[in-house]
C-alpha cells in the first residue's frame, strides 16, 4: 500500500504517533486491524540468521496487521536488507531457495518434487514503516538509493513543543482516570503540582518518553496499592507532590508513589558481578570495570536533574600475553555495560584482520562496515589488532583502519570497541592513524598469571570437567607453573597452559584407570601430570 520512513531525534513521538494513528484507523474501519506488527532487524546481524529472518518476515506478511514496522535496520545484515529493499521497490522479494510451510513455519527443502513451495514473499495490502533516528543521508548509506527512491513518504519528527507535550499528557491523564475507575475502582484526581511534575519529566533528557513512562509508573503504583492496601477506607485519591517527590493522598494518609514501585531488577547485574568475581586474579581490571556503574549512575542522575552530563570515552585497549583473560573480560564487559544501561544489545562480536580486510579492491570498507553494524549495541573485540597495519604499502589494512575510525565516531553512543594484542605492537599500531590514539585512551594491561593463580585456575578447570586435583599434586603443580611463567610465559599461554595440562592429565588418568580399575575416577593425581624432572 505504501512504504514510509519516519525519522527524527529519540523520544519525539515516532512510535507513539504511529501506534495512535494505526489504532484510530483500525477503529474507523479504514484498516483491517489497529495493531502494528514489529520486526526488530537487530536480531539478524549476520548471514547465519537468514532463515530466521525469512520465517519472521513471512509471519509478519501473513499476519492480520495492515502495518509492518521495521526497526534497527542499521544493524541488520546486508543480505537481509537486500530482500527488504526488493520488497519496498517491487512489492515482492524472490527467494533463492525452495521453502514449504510446516507447522506454521517456513522451512527450506531440497526436494525438487516438493509441492506447495513458497518462492516469493509479497507484501500485498501492507504498509511498510521504517523508523530511525538517522538522517536521510545516513539511511541511504545503509539501505541504498533504490530503497530511498522507492519510499512513498518520508516523515520527520522534531523536538516537541510544550503545547504538544501538554496535549499528549492530557490525553494520558484521561486514560489514567478511566483505567483507575474501571479497573481499580479508584476516583483519581491530579492536582496542578502533579501535572507540572509530569510535564517536567520531558525536560530531563527523556523527551516524550519521560511523560509516557511516568504515566505507566503511576498505573503500576495504583495497581500495587489496590493489591496491598485493602485497609484504605477511601477510594478517592489525589495525586500530588510533596517537596520533589510524587505522592498519593488517600484521606489523611500520604503515600510516596515510588514506594509502591518494584526496585530495579538486578538479577542479571548481580549474576555478571558474580561471574567477574569468580575470575582468578586481575583485581585492578575488575575494579576498573565495576567503577563504570558508579560513573554512569552519576551521569544519569545529572541528566535527570537537568544538568549537563559528561561522556567518558568507553573504547579500550587490552594488552598482554595470550591466555591472560582478555577475551573473557571483553565478554563480561559487553554484558555488564548492557546490564547497567550503557549499551542496548550487549553482544560481543570477536573478529581478526581476516574479518575486516577484503581480498580485492573495494571489498574492505563494506566488509568492515558490515562488522561494525553487527556490533552496534555491543562490543566489537578485535584480536591482534596491530595485524591490520602491515606497513605503508598495505592499502587494504589502512582502509580498514580508516573505516573503523569513522564507524566508531558515527556510533559512539551505542558501540564499544576493544583492541587487543601485545603491548609493544599495540603502541606502534596506534601511530598508524591520528584518530586511533585519541579514541582509545583506556589502555588496560593484563599481567601474566602467577603460579598460585594458575593452580587456582587449574582447580576450577578440573571441577568444570567433573574432576578434582589430589592435594599431593598441588605443590608440584604450582612449582611447575612458577617455573614456566618465569622462563616462557608468552609462549606457554598462561590460561591455555592450564587447559592443556588438565586435558593431558585427564588423558593420562584414563590410561591409569585401565590398569587400576579401583582408582577414583574423578581424582587427578600427581602421576597424571607430566611435570618433567
Amino acid at each position: 500500500m505504501n512504504s514510509i520512513l519516519i525519522t527524527g531525534p529519540s523520544d519525539t513521538g515516532k512510535h507513539y504517533s504511529l501506534e495512535t494513528i494505526v489504532g484510530e484507523l483500525g477503529k474507523r474501519g479504514v484498516l483491517k486491524s489497529g495493531e502494528v506488527t514489529t520486526m526488530d532487524l537487530s536480531l539478524y546481524p549476520s548471514a547465519a540468521e537468514e532463515t530466521l529472518f525469512l520465517q519472521d518476515l513471512y509471519s509478519a506478511i501473513k499476519s492480520k496487521s495492515s502495518v509492518i514496522l521495521f526497526e534497527n535496520f542499521e544493524v541488520c545484515h546486508i543480505s537481509n536488507l537486500t530482500k527488504i529493499t526488493e520488497l519496498v521497490s517491487t512489492g515482492e522479494c524472490k527467494l533463492q531457495d525452495r521453502y514449504v510451510m510446516r507447522n506454521g513455519q517456513l522451512v527450506s527443502v531440497s526436494n525438487a518434487l516438493a509441492g506447495d513451495t513458497v518462492g516469493t514473499l509479497e507484501a500485498k495490502n501492507k504498509y511498510l514503516i521504517f523508523i530511525s533516528t538517522k538522517s536521510l543521508d545516513k539511511v541511504a548509506g545503509v539501505m541504498g538509493a533504490p530503497f530511498v527512491n522507492s519510499l512513498g513518504d518520508i516523515c520527520a519528527t522534531a523536538d516537541l513543543s510544550e503545547d504538544a507535550v501538554r496535549s499528549v499528557s492530557e490525553k494520558q491523564e484521561e486514560q489514567l482516570v478511566s483505567k483507575g475507575s474501571k479497573q481499580l475502582g479508584y476516583k483519581i484526581t491530579l492536582d496542578d503540582a502533579f501535572k507540572g511534575y509530569i510535564l517536567s519529566q520531558t525536560s530531563k533528557g527523556r523527551g516524550l518518553k519521560g511523560v509516557l513512562d511516568t504515566y505507566a509508573d503511576i498505573l503500576k503504583a495504583l495497581t500495587e496499592l489496590r493489591l496491598e492496601r485493602d485497609d484504605i477506607s477511601t477510594t478517592e485519591l489525589t495525586l500530588s507532590v510533596e517537596g520533589t517527590e510524587p505522592i498519593i493522598v488517600a484521606g489523611e494518609e500520604r503515600i510516596e508513589l515510588g514506594s509502591l514501585l518494584p526496585s530495579g531488577y538486578r538479577g542479571e547485574l548481580d549474576q555478571i558481578k558474580a561471574e567477574l568475581d569468580n575470575i582468578v586474579g586481575l583485581k585492578e581490571i575488575k575494579d576498573y570495570i565495576l567503577s563504570l556503574e558508579e560513573y554512569y549512575g552519576v551521569q544519569k542522575l545529572r541528566r535527570e536533574a537537568g544538568l549537563k552530563a559528561s561522556e567518558v570515552n568507553k573504547h579500550m585497549i587490552f594488552t598482554g600475553n595470550p591466555g591472560t583473560g582478555k577475551t573473557t573480560i571483553a565478554r563480561i564487559v559487553s554484558k555488564y555495560l548492557k546490564a547497567i544501561g550503557v549499551l542496548s544489545g550487549g553482544q560481543l562480536v570477536e573478529v581478526t584482520r581476516a574479518d575486516l580486510v577484503g581480498r580485492y579492491s573495494g571489498h574492505t570498507a563494506p566488509l568492515t562496515n558490515q562488522v561494525i553494524k553487527s556490533a552496534i549495541g555491543g562490543v566489537l573485540f578485535i584480536d591482534e589488532a596491530y595485524s591490520l597495519h602491515r606497513g605503508r604499502e598495505d592499502s587494504f589494512g589502512l582502509e580498514a583502519i580508516d573505516t573503523l575510525v569513522k564507524g566508531i565516531e558515527d556510533n559512539r553512543d551505542d558501540l564499544v570497541v576493544i583492541l587487543a594484542g601485545y603491548s609493544k605492537e599495540m603502541e606502534e599500531f596506534l601511530e598508524t592513524n591520528s584518530g586511533l590514539k585519541s579514541r582509545f585512551p583506556n589502555i588496560i594491561d593484563f599481567p601474566d598469571y602467577t603460579g598460585e593463580e594458575l593452580l587456582e585456575i587449574a582447580k576450577i578447570t578440573a571441577k568444570s570437567k567433573g574432576y578434582s586435583i589430589d592435594p599431593e599434586a598441588e605443590t608440584p603443580l604450582r612449582e611447575f607453573f612458577d617455573e614456566v611463567q618465569a622462563t616462557n610465559a608468552m609462549e606457554a599461554g598462561n590460561g591455555r597452559l592450564v587447559r592443556n595440562k588438565i586435558e593431558e592429565a585427564i588423558l593420562n588418568q584414563s590410561r591409569r584407570l585401565v590398569v587400576d580399575k579401583n582408582a577414583d575416577m574423578s581424582r587427578l593425581v600427581l602421576m597424571d601430570f607430566e611435570l618433567g624432572e
